[in-house]
């Protein structure tokens, strides 16, 4: 939209107040960068970014992202100028309790908002993904004559993102993958909390991203509009992803604070706001002020923003007409919804005593599922042949190759996490995969994805001492009890192949939240489901596998691989007049959502002799076990030897597991010698 000098800097002034006086009235917040960066996003909303403000969730908008999650009140301040459905009084709730206005970015609380930011980097790890999602849409859903998919991201970041590994590994992946839709808005402020920059943080970033085979451009002065203008045109016909290094005062106008750390993460203070509205042109008496000519850009661009989504349907309905099977998957896609009979797909596996590692039924599974689901796709960090994650159907996802559904992260665990929520906001169901023990590598990308409520499939192989010779830098111990910490979080470790079926029925059929397949190297047998109960029943997470035919003396609870130990147990317990019953709890956060009345039928109170089996930390368990019960788990980090040594040394066995039945048995004076 054109705009003259003095109505563009009014709209600015507006956007740097806003933000002031929100942080001010909480008496809490980030003022620097907003003041700083407010022409940067204004100039990008108004002349380049793509949007509907009455749709914030319009398919084919370009995306925007404030990495630097701490600047949220500048998000704020523009999602309300552009026209979104954001009032005044939102902002004037600036980080108070249930506000929209969160203190960082927080997806779904506000419209616009496009990814939970704030712990440095994850915005430009999910760009990233973002960016990625794109290229895919548009190889499978544009035809001829019909450029559905061809949008953009934008993202602000800063010096600390940059800083962060993540930012290394995202940066590396996007130019290796030609990228070209991606553009990062560095906010070169040369300040961080402790002070300038030049404290810890020296690099070269123009060589340092030239060498991840990106373009870099230059703008001199946050505040020369026409120069941002012209380099942000310079980026958007690169062929590479692009870097846009933006010179900036970080507290613009702030006649004491301007480029000091103090204005990092403080309010200006009353005396401060007053003087540097009146270095704007502001009335110092103003407060939440919004001229009438910011009202008038808003209608403006609403209205501008209805009519170019306005083309885009009418374009989308001729879509329908000519490739009506695909303009179905897209809308389904776009719903979060999945094919029509897509369960069908699912394998079930015969009864096997040798059986197979749950990695491998895995990927029996997912190749089942990619012709069922042609929006689902995923990858590896460089492990795919361990994890068995690779689609035999597709071809990989490369610069040359945007319609592949197999995704290369090379080791980049963590960028592979923020990469993955931002498939997923892009309506793809996505997995990553990688040895569970690396899971800790990807901790705060999976965090984000818990509290988006982002059904990512993580595929996490390897998950015990079970690895064997590797040793215990490979063997993972208190993983499963971090990951169950995690809110929203669903941790799935199958005790068999069609355990493992039904974890990716779980897994894929979600629209919240993530959810952990946590699965094996060594093989499990395939537990014969005409003698015990059937594996549908491990969608309630817990459930009664092998029984007493009265009340049970004993229960055995058990996950993954640990379930066929305590099932050899209840054989031979049963055969000593024990009335035992094999409890097998794939998720434990599963099974807790289930009504009171069948956790009570699973795990009766009044059955006090209670052993849990699992090759993990015994955190978490002892709700399970009872007051009375035993936990057999790890307490000490693994060694390095042959699997079955490993299990025997630390009493993963079914004679072990029988001995402590009879100990605690004895104990509680229910024991009866045969």
């Amino acid at each position: 939209m054109h705009l003259t000098k003095e109505q563009e800097h009014a709209l600015i002034t507006t956007i740097r107040t806003l933000s002031i006086d929100a942080i001010q009235k909480a008496n809490s917040g980030h003022p620097g960068a907003p003041m700083g960066l407010a022409p940067v996003a204004f100039t990008l909303y108004n002349e380049f970014i793509r949007h509907n403000p009455k749709n914030p969730d319009w398919p084919n908008r370009d995306r925007f992202i404030v990495s630097n999650g701490h600047a949220s009140m500048l998000l704020y301040s523009v999602l309300f100028l552009m026209g979104y459905d954001l009032t005044l009084e939102d902002l004037k709730q600036f980080r108070q309790l249930n506000s929209r206005t969160p203190g960082h970015p927080e997806y779904g609380e506000a419209p616009g908002v496009e990814v939970t930011t704030g712990p440095l980097g994850q915005g430009v790890g999910a760009s990233v993904g973002m960016a990625i999602a794109q290229k895919w849409l548009a190889a499978r859903y544009n035809k001829p004559g019909f450029n559905l998919i061809d949008y953009n991201i934008f993202t602000l970041c800063g010096d600390g993102d940059l800083m962060e590994g993540i930012s290394s590994e995202a940066a590396s992946i996007a130019g290796h993958l030609q990228l070209d839709n991606l553009i990062w808005f560095y906010d070169n402020n040369h300040i961080t909390i402790e002070g300038k920059t030049d404290l810890a943080f020296s690099e070269d970033v123009q060589k340092r991203f030239e060498a991840y085979h990106w373009d870099v451009f230059y703008v001199q002065d946050a505040n020369n509009t026409e120069e941002l203008r012209t380099q942000t045109k310079k980026a958007l016909q690169s062929k590479k992803p692009a870097l846009v290094i933006v010179n900036s005062h970080i507290g613009y106008g702030s006649p004491h604070l301007q480029d000091t750390a103090k204005v990092h993460g403080s309010p200006l203070g009353e005396e401060e706001v007053r003087l540097t509205k009146q270095n704007y042109g502001w009335n110092p008496d103003w407060v939440f002020h919004v001229p009438d000519e910011a009202y008038q850009f808003q209608k403006e661009n609403i209205a501008r923003g209805t009519e170019r989504q306005k083309e885009w349907d009418a374009l989308f309905e001729e879509y329908k007409k000519q490739h009506a099977e695909l303009a179905d998957e897209f809308l389904r896609m776009q719903k979060g919804e999945l094919p029509e009979n897509w369960e069908k797909a699912l394998p079930e596996f015969p009864a096997d005593e040798k059986g197979m590692a749950s990695r491998a039924s895995s990927g029996k599974v997912i190749n089942a599922l990619a012709p069922a689901i042609p929006y689902f796709l995923g990858g590896s960090a460089d492990l795919a042949p361990s994890n068995k994650t690779h689609i035999e159907s597709s071809e990989s996802f490369t610069a040359q190759n945007r319609s592949g559904r197999n995704f290369h992260f090379g080791i980049r665990e963590h960028a592979m996490g923020a990469i993955a929520n931002g498939l997923v906001l892009s309506k793809l169901r996505a997995f990553a995969a990688t040895f569970f023990v690396f899971s800790d590598y990807m901790k705060p990308a999976i965090r984000l994805a818990a509290l988006m409520n982002l059904p990512v499939t993580y595929v996490f192989t390897h998950d015990s001492i079970g690895v064997g010779e590797d040793g215990p830098t490979h063997q993972p111990i208190e993983h499963l009890a971090a990951l169950r910490a995690v809110p929203n979080v669903d941790v799935f470790r199958p005790a068999d192949a069609n355990e493992v079926s039904m974890g990716w029925k779980f897994a894929v059929s979600k629209k919240e939240g993530p959810t952990a397949l946590v699965l094996t190297r060594q093989n499990l047998p395939t537990i014969d489901r005409t003698k015990y109960a059937p594996a549908e029943n491990a969608l309630h997470g817990g459930y009664i596998l092998a029984d007493a035919d009265k009340k049970p003396d004993l229960i055995l609870i058990s996950t993954g691989s640990e379930v066929n130990v305590c099932l050899q147990a209840y054989e031979q317990l049963s055969k000593e007049g024990i009335a035992v019953r094999v409890v097998s709890m794939p998720c434990l956060s599963l099974f807790e959502r289930q009504p009171r009345e069948y956790r009570l039928q699973v795990l009766p109170e009044d059955v006090k002799a209670r052993i849990v089996v699992e090759a993990g930390s015994p955190l978490g368990w002892e709700g399970y076990a009872g007051e009375h019960g035993k936990i057999i788990a790890m307490r000490t980090f693994g060694k390095s030897a042959p699997y079955k040594q490993l299990m025997e040394y630390f009493g993963f066995t079914a004679e072990n597991v029988v001995k402590e039945a009879r100990r605690l048995l004895r104990d509680l004076n229910l024991w009866v010698s045969v």
